[in-house]
């Protein structure tokens, strides 16, 4: 071929560092930001706070007296208390009517047991087997050690609990093999291995006859079984062992007339069983889980002014910078200084932190203005919104909106919510409009509250009731949204 030369013109756009920057720092949460901040006042000398202080982020009391304030004004408002606060319980397995005993399959979240919210305070708290709920600041090596004194061990005995109770994940489970862990005890001991077995299994259990009931089981039916060997008082305690050592399949696919026919009771005797399982814990060491005790701090704070709510950038996660006068002064008499790049690079870092929040500022701005009924009357008056509405209003790309909405957090009347939460597709009604998603949930939900607690209401039921009240909700659509509020089924809710 021959050599030739070609003109050709074409469009792309050329990301400058600035606008990398102002992107990088717009999806950034408060967290993430207040980092950012820290490194760059570290690496560049004419960056700095416009006050003496460090950059702390609100606390307790500062995120208190948020909440205290949009409450205030949403009982002036509404004249409406605190939030309502809905507590779950499930008791029983079963369910009285004939037809819901067939076999059917649920999502499972634990080896087949559907997980329920407080499923191991499913009794009143005054009757709680297990006691109060454990201190956050108590982890369970630490609760469990706190058992052991007292305890006269040899020193074999102890290093095989201390490495047993340090084997132990997050719910309680002991995961490695006792073999495995006998090469561990190994490297510190010379006693014969099978020695060294005997010692793991004594070991392992008086860490299962510690409190809570169930830690140190090496699978689910082991836990459950651990947990009812305390109930053997109950009348049917025998039969929810029975089912707990060998029909764990068949009560993970809620098989009741078969697991009635291979435990030889009759539907009476198996629900007064399943209720008695369905209040033990699958995961024991779930109340000692390290907890997040860093309340989420609101970037934008609604408040009401007049008639009109409006949304302000919450003060106390902007970062007050300014570029050091004096070297700036220097700069401006000697061009060309080795300063000059990084005098530039605190400019723009001042000017991207001022548009993120601007940004910020504009976009909740207009979420409030199109939710402007939630505000007022909950999230029962939420209204469908998507992105591209919000774009097209601000004039922004709906990427844009994305990065805003993601990990920024808006102190409202009703709570503290991400700014993703004011987005929902929405359903149709008979009057030709669109239902938002978000007030379908807090419907439902409010049906579920109201229902009774004999004969509780099936999806079916709940989605008949969404469609007298004008919208038109699938069953399957229903299923989805009771899942998504960790909402039991019909005969989990049953009592």
């Amino acid at each position: 071929m021959k050599p030739s030369l070609q003109l050709r013109q074409s469009q792309h756009l050329a990301l400058t560092p600035q606008l990398q920057q102002s992107i990088r720092l717009l999806q950034l949460s408060t967290l993430e930001l207040q980092q950012e901040v820290e490194q760059m006042l570290d690496s560049n000398p004419l960056l700095e706070l416009d006050a003496d202080e460090d950059l702390p982020l609100p606390g307790a009391d500062s995120v208190s007296q948020v909440v205290a304030e949009t409450r205030e004004e949403r009982i002036e408002a509404a004249g409406e208390g605190g939030d309502e606060v809905r507590e779950l319980q499930a008791d029983d397995f079963g369910t009285t009517e004939h037809e819901d005993w067939a076999n059917g399959t649920e999502g499972d979240d634990f080896d087949g047991i559907r997980e329920l919210p407080a499923l191991g305070n499913a009794v009143d708290d005054d009757e709680s087997p297990r006691g109060e709920a454990q201190s956050a600041a108590t982890s369970l090596t630490e609760h469990l050690l706190g058992q052991l004194i007292g305890h006269a061990l040899s020193d074999l005995d102890r290093d095989a609990v201390l490495l047993l109770i340090g084997s132990l994940n997050a719910d309680g489970y002991l995961a490695d093999e006792l073999e495995a862990l006998a090469d561990d005890l190994a490297a510190k001991h010379t006693e014969p291995r099978e020695e060294l077995l005997d010692s793991l299994r004594m070991a392992l259990a008086l860490v299962q006859s510690l409190d809570p009931a169930g830690v140190g089981a090496r699978d689910l039916s082991e836990c459950l079984l651990l947990q009812l060997r305390e109930q053997a008082a109950h009348p049917q305690c025998e039969l929810a062992t029975k089912v707990c050592a060998k029909h764990l399949e068949l009560l993970a696919r809620r098989d009741w007339r078969r697991l009635a026919l291979l435990t030889h009771s009759d539907e009476p005797q198996l629900r007064l069983a399943l209720a008695l399982i369905a209040r033990l814990e699958p995961k024991p060491g779930r109340a000692f889980g390290e907890s997040d005790n860093t309340p989420v701090v609101p970037d934008v704070i609604v408040r009401r002014q007049g008639r009109q709510w409006v949304a302000q950038i919450n003060p106390e996660v902007c970062p007050k910078l300014r570029v050091n006068e004096l070297y700036a002064r220097l700069l401006k008499n000697h061009r060309g200084s080795s300063l000059a790049g990084p005098l530039q690079e605190a400019r723009w870092f001042i000017k991207n932190i001022q548009q993120r929040f601007d940004t910020i500022q504009r976009v909740s701005q207009a979420i409030v203005e199109r939710q402007d009924g939630f505000f007022n009357h909950g999230e029962l008056a939420m209204r469908p919104l998507v992105l591209r509405e919000i774009a097209e209003e601000l004039g922004l790309h709906e990427s844009t909106i994305s990065r805003v909405t993601t990990a920024k957090y808006m102190a409202t009347p009703h709570g503290t919510f991400e700014l993703k939460y004011f987005f929902g597709s929405g359903l149709n009604t008979e009057a030709g409009g669109e239902a938002s998603s978000t007030a379908v949930r807090a419907l439902i939900r409010q049906f579920i509250d109201a229902e009774s607690k004999k004969k509780p209401l099936s999806d079916s039921a709940l989605a008949a009731m969404l469609e007298e009240q004008g919208i038109q909700c699938a069953r399957r659509t229903v299923a989805k949204y009771r899942e998504g509020m960790k909402i039991p089924t019909a005969p989990l809710r049953k009592e």
